[in-house]
C-alpha cells in the first residue's frame, strides 16, 4: 500500500514516517529539506524566492508521488497533496503574486492529470500528524535549524502559525483517498510505549480500507 504523511513542520511527521515504513517493511520517501538550495534563501527573502521555491519542491514531490504509485509499496513524508496549500498561504502573504499563483495552479492541475495515467491514481491511506501550536514552537526549537528558528522574528512566528491552522481546514477537506488522524502530542513519540499504540491504530486503520467493501 501507498501511505502519505501529512502536518506542519515540527509536529513529528518525518519520525513518523520512518517509523511506519520500518513496521510495513517498506520503503520511506523523505521531503527533500537537508539538500534543498532554495529553502534558507527563502527563509531569508520570502518574497525574493517564494514562487522559486514552490516550483522547486512541486518539483520533487511529483517525481516522488509518481515513484511511489509505481511502487505501489512505501511511505511519503509530505506529498503533491499539500503543496498548494503552502502556495496559497505564500500568495496571501504577498510573497507569490496572483500571476505567479496562477502558473503554479496551471502546472499543478496538469500533474495531477499525469497521475491519473498511472495503474495506480492515489495514495491508500493518508495519515495526518497533529499536536497544540505551542508544541510546534518547541519542537522548532528543539531540532534546530537555524534558518527556521523564530526568536526576534514575530513575522516568521505569525507564519508559522496561519499554517498551523491552515492545516486543519486542509485536513477536513482532503478527500483523495482515506485520511486517520494522529495526536503526536498525546502519543510523544519520545516518550517509551507510545511508537507502538501509534503503530496498532494504523494497523487498524489498514485492516479496516482493506476489508471488502459490500
Amino acid at each position: 500500500m501507498v501511505i502519505i504523511t501529512a502536518g506542519m513542520i515540527g509536529v513529528g511527521k518525518t519520525t513518523l514516517t520512518g517509523l511506519i515504513a520500518k513496521h510495513l517493511g517498506t520503503k520511506a520517501f523523505y521531503e527533500p529539506v537537508g539538500e534543498n538550495p532554495v529553502l534558507p534563501l527563502y527563509y531569508k527573502d520570502p518574497k525574493q524566492y517564494g514562487f522559486l521555491l514552490q516550483i522547486y519542491f512541486l518539483n520533487k514531490r511529483f517525481a516522488m508521488i509518481k515513484k511511489a504509485l509505481d511502487d505501489d509499496n512505501n511511505v511519503l513524508d509530505r506529498s503533491i497533496y499539500e503543496d498548494a496549500l503552502f502556495t496559497k498561504e505564500n500568495n496571501a502573504e504577498g510573497n507569490i503574486t496572483d500571476t505567479e499563483l496562477g502558473v503554479y495552479l496551471n502546472l499543478l492541475d496538469n500533474m495531477m492529470m499525469d497521475l491519473q495515467q498511472l495503474p495506480k491514481k492515489a495514495p491508500d491511506l493518508l495519515v495526518y500528524a497533529e499536536t497544540d501550536f505551542d508544541t510546534i514552537l518547541y519542537r522548532i526549537k528543539k531540532r534546530g535549524r537555524d534558518y527556521e528558528q523564530f526568536d526576534n522574528n514575530p513575522e516568521l512566528e505569525s507564519y508559522y502559525y496561519k499554517m498551523w491552522s491552515a492545516y486543519k481546514d486542509w485536513f477536513e477537506e482532503y478527500d483523495a483517498s482515506p485520511k486517520m488522524k494522529i495526536d503526536l502530542q498525546t502519543y510523544d513519540l519520545d516518550q517509551p510505549g507510545n511508537i507502538d499504540l501509534v503503530l496498532k491504530q494504523i494497523d487498524g486503520y489498514l485492516n479496516d480500507i482493506r476489508q471488502p467493501q459490500n
